[in-house]
């Protein structure tokens, strides 16, 4: 079943990559790149990595997407072209859609017993999962570089709203 995962979502990756080439419109290109990082997203979280999964969809197919559509549309400095949307959405939005639905439907409903388990088993044991390690070590040693981090961060987004309210 994992293998099934992997190469559909494989493939939607792939073709969230091609289709990020050929759009004209800046910001179908980007939310072609939002369909591939989703896909990464579920590629990690079925090799076991939940933390970075997780990490995957809040900062890039989040807050890095967002930014990216910001700046696009504020730099978009020419008349803006309406299109009637991307001919790949026509062809294989719907029928992907669904079939993408129905397969995580059916591997869900197939290993409901298996998906609560390996938490419960954990947490009996004793062993500590892999958020547990990473959120450990982010929040203990690593405490300063995180919050300096997002000073920095803080500091760029305050610089590009100068830049931007700039009259030139």
């Amino acid at each position: 079943m994992q293998v099934a995962l992997f190469i559909i979502f494989g493939l939607l990756a792939v073709a969230g990559a091609l289709n990020l080439l050929y759009q004209r419109h800046p910001i179908n290109s980007a939310l072609s790149l939002i369909v591939v990082m989703m896909s990464l997203a579920v590629l990690y979280f079925s090799l076991g990595a939940e933390f970075l999964a997780a990490a995957q969809v809040i900062v890039y197919s989040g807050a890095v997407m967002v930014l990216f559509v910001f700046v696009i549309m504020l730099l978009n400095a020419g008349e803006e072209v309406h299109t009637r949307g991307s001919k790949m959405a026509y062809i294989a939005g719907i029928p992907g859609t669904t079939a993408i639905f129905c397969i995580l439907t059916f591997v869900f409903l197939k290993q409901r017993n298996a998906l609560g388990a390996t938490h419960l088993r954990d947490s009996l044991s004793g062993t500590s999962s892999n958020i547990t390690e990473v959120s450990h070590q982010l929040f203990t040693s690593l405490l300063l570089p995180f919050e300096v981090t997002s000073i920095l961060i803080l500091v760029a987004i305050l610089g590009a709203v100068v830049l931007a309210r700039r009259e030139s």
